[in-house]
């Protein structure tokens, strides 16, 4: 019983690219995981994954799945804006660094007398948002092709 939560562990820190056993493709992105004779990829570019970490650590994370590529943060109340609140939730949904490989989504809420009840966008946030995603992307990426 205690291999699975072991190898969720491991998964998970695979998904984060901080093994120091796995291969990485330069043009993907992608993390393979090699154990035994098997060897697992895999299917979220690993720079679009740590660009969305990076970008959004200002948020509280509610959920990552590498797997999925499907990243939750929980609602997030900006010092200057008491009465606003934002969550975001980000698809990864290629294994390369494209622009249409990435979906953002972000939800909103204003509070009121009785709570909070949602509230639109603006519309600009979500293309905002990818757009930092996909710059801090590139620049993991040439960083890395600079180092090796």
């Amino acid at each position: 019983m205690r291999f699975l939560p072991a190898l969720a562990c491991l998964l998970l820190l695979a998904g984060c690219g901080s093994s120091n056993d796995g291969t990485r493709s330069m043009d993907e992105g992608t993390t393979s995981i090699a154990s035994g004779s098997s060897r697992m990829t895999l299917g979220v570019n690993s720079f679009l994954w740590h660009a969305t970490l990076d970008t959004l650590s200002f948020m509280p994370l509610q959920s990552a799945d590498p797997f999925g590529g499907v990243i939750i943060t929980d609602w997030y109340v900006a010092p200057s804006a008491p009465n606003e609140r934002l969550k975001v939730t980000t698809y990864i949904m290629d294994r390369a660094l494209r622009a249409d490989g990435l979906k953002v989504v972000v939800f909103r809420q204003v509070r009121s007398g009785n709570g909070w009840s949602d509230a639109q966008p603006s519309p600009d946030t979500a293309h905002k948002l990818e757009d930092a995603i996909l710059t801090r992307a590139r620049e993991l990426r040439l960083a890395t092709l600079g180092s090796g």
